[in-house]
């Protein structure tokens, strides 16, 4: 796990989620892989049939000055299948959702984002999801200490 975009769960409410590939340069995967990665604030677009990761940010790599090194705040593509585009994208226009990358981590090698087709909470309704985690963070308190007692 390299980075995670905490603040979107409590935000908006996700719907579905989907596997990325991302395109990356040389000295991004070196500082990825140092953990260095920010995901606030970032969203994914549909531009002209592919999809866009825009607003990450990805430091430079300490060891890559000059040539070698790669602008933070580029947009990157996403590597996704064309059926799931055309998918996202007939989502994306039918309702009021988005895109939002919840996750950046490595697997088999390979840098993957996991986006989430989201939809934005009130104000009301995050009160509502922060009362019943607690809630359920009570419930469980509660049965653990029965268990302990049996």
């Amino acid at each position: 796990m390299v980075a995670t975009n905490r603040r979107a769960r409590h935000d908006y409410e996700i719907l579905e989620t989907y596997e990325c590939g991302i395109v990356l340069q040389g000295s991004e995967v070196k500082s990825l892989r140092e953990g260095h990665a920010q995901l606030t604030d970032s969203f994914a677009r549909v531009d002209e049939g592919e999809l866009w990761l825009i607003g990450i940010h990805i430091p430079q790599w300490r060891f890559a000055h000059g040539f070698g090194s790669h602008d933070p705040d580029r947009r990157r593509k996403l590597l996704v299948h064309r059926t799931e585009i055309r998918d996202l994208k007939i989502e994306l226009d039918r309702q009021p959702v988005t895109l939002i990358p919840l996750k950046l981590y490595f697997k088999e090698g390979r840098a993957k984002v996991e986006l989430g087709l989201a939809k934005g909470r009130r104000l009301h309704d995050k009160r509502n999801a922060i009362a019943e985690r607690d809630a359920k963070r009570d419930m469980d308190r509660a049965r653990k200490s029965t268990a302990r007692s049996f």
